[in-house]
């Protein structure tokens, strides 16, 4: 088997992981858990989301934190060499995060979706395919002026939780046009756990086939029925060598209950059981990586650290088993 020498790990736990807790995760635990990331070696992690914080209160201290973490002292040396994203469906947001920058604390990276499925993109933005290619295409130029680069994030790849089955070649369209309004790298996402790896290792193996920046390609897997190292798998055999996770596996579609009170969120939850519901965990991922010799120039212990302390922040036990169980000695024990 052929795998990549070296990868890059990007964690979106503070966004993507936070956004599916029913509790408001306190701000300054998300500033810690981005500071020890960072101090970790973790060079591209998600924020926040700049988008309407009635609908999603988890996210009611977007303009803080982005504060918070550039004016932190632990990393504020650090900053130049990390890129920090914000989530910015529709224009309000890319707007929000334009501003922010303009005062000095925004988003390095803002990140733009569309789903190869027409429902879910209106579920998702409130926008037809066609006229959410029309707001991006507006509203790039505008975010590239204000020095901010763009992220096109493709989702229902390998199938849509409210339609069902897609077409893998759709997303391959999607990924060029991306490119050609002015993306400076896409996201290729499993938002609902549809990816078998099967088709993970065709849909990368054509990406790959069809794009001349491979680098610029970022693997998304969430393992809601649990194939999520699976599909790295599979994805590192096509070649991929950009990926993205959340610490303890956490994560999913926006929280409609938080602090006790019933909120919009993104509507009705997809699954059958919210609590199966995650990404790949971060931290069985760069010991996996780790163990098959592939570089992920992070601090591995150090990550397992700060997945411990993320379980005492959301209050439970998450997925991650090397949280636990740890790495594998590489040299002998002494034990007999």
């Amino acid at each position: 088997m052929q795998y990549p020498k070296k990868v890059v790990v990007g964690d979106i736990t503070v966004r993507d992981g936070f956004q599916h807790e029913e509790k408001f995760i306190p701000t300054q635990a998300k500033v810690w858990v981005l500071e020890q990331l960072i101090l970790s070696g973790v060079k591209h992690l998600e924020v926040t989301n700049f988008g309407n914080p009635k609908g999603m209160p988890q996210f009611k201290d977007a303009d803080e934190l982005f504060k918070q973490i550039r004016q932190s002292k632990k990393v504020k040396d650090k900053l130049d060499d990390v890129v920090l994203t914000a989530v910015t469906i529709r224009e309000r947001a890319i707007e929000r995060a334009i501003n922010a920058k303009k005062e000095g604390y925004g988003p390095d990276r803002i990140l733009l979706m569309v789903s190869t499925s027409e429902s879910h993109q209106i579920k998702n933005s409130g926008l037809t395919l066609k006229e959410y290619w029309k707001m991006a295409e507006e509203w790039i130029p505008k975010a590239k002026d204000a020095g901010i680069k763009i992220n096109g994030t493709v989702s229902t790849i390998w199938g849509c939780p409210i339609e069902g089955p897609t077409r893998l070649e759709d997303a391959i369209s999607f990924t060029q046009r991306w490119f050609d309004i002015g993306a400076d790298d896409v996201e290729h996402a499993d938002h609902d756990g549809s990816a078998s790896p099967d088709r993970v290792y065709r849909y990368y193996s054509m990406l790959l086939d069809k794009v001349d920046n491979p680098h610029k390609q970022i693997a998304h897997f969430h393992t809601t029925r649990g194939w999520g190292l699976a599909n790295v798998l599979a994805a590192l055999q096509a070649g991929m060598t950009n990926f993205e996770s959340t610490l303890g596996g956490i994560g999913g579609q926006p929280a409609n209950f938080v602090d006790g009170v019933p909120v919009a969120g993104t509507g009705d939850y997809y699954y059958n059981d919210p609590n199966d519901v995650g990404l790949v965990s971060t931290e069985d991922m760069v010991v996996m990586m780790d163990e098959m010799g592939i570089e992920t120039d992070l601090d591995i212990d150090r990550i397992l650290q700060i997945g411990k302390i993320v379980e005492k922040i959301v209050g439970r036990r998450l997925r991650s088993k090397t949280v636990n169980q740890g790495r594998i000695p590489k040299s002998m024990t002494g034990r007999k």
